[in-house]
């Protein structure tokens, strides 16, 4: 096993490429220990040069409710009334510092996604997301379908 640190992308490529032929490689062997440093460096490499934005707090919401099999009605008490529920999931009106703690009190959603401000209705993310490099996605694919041997 000879790993060297990733400095640029041709080491992250070939990294990259050592990974794909580990993969599946039996964990406490030494193909797995391998394994397992290269993906912690290339997961290092990927945070500094492809940072992943925070997602929008209402497309939070959405999604931990639909984690949880709830609709809009499961937010009544917890952000508020029925109205006030519809009015902050249509992105009429913004959280308050009441509505984030309650819901990352009761909805276990990160606090530090709740308290950016709530992008307007089809406006963009900003482009320094994963999605621009198909080497990350090739590894964010293999990493969520890798199991422990």
């Amino acid at each position: 096993m000879q790993v060297r640190p990733i400095k640029n992308e041709s080491d992250y490529r070939t990294a990259m490429r050592r990974i794909e032929g580990l993969w599946g490689a039996p964990l406490a062997t030494p193909e797995g220990d391998e394994l397992e440093i290269l993906v912690t460096l290339a997961e290092a490499y990927e945070r500094q040069h492809y940072p992943i934005d925070l997602p929008d707090p209402i497309e939070a919401v959405k999604f931990r409710l639909e984690q949880q099999g709830k609709n809009y009605q499961a937010l009544i008490g917890v952000i508020g009334q029925r109205t006030r529920v519809y009015e902050v999931m249509r992105r009429a009106r913004p959280l308050s510092l009441n509505m984030i703690r309650k819901l990352h009190r009761d909805l276990e959603i990160p606090a530090e996604v709740l308290i950016q401000p709530v992008r307007k209705r089809g406006a963009p993310a900003r482009a320094t997301t994963l999605a621009r490099s198909p080497l990350c996605m090739r590894a964010h694919r293999l990493a969520m379908g890798r199991t422990e041997a």
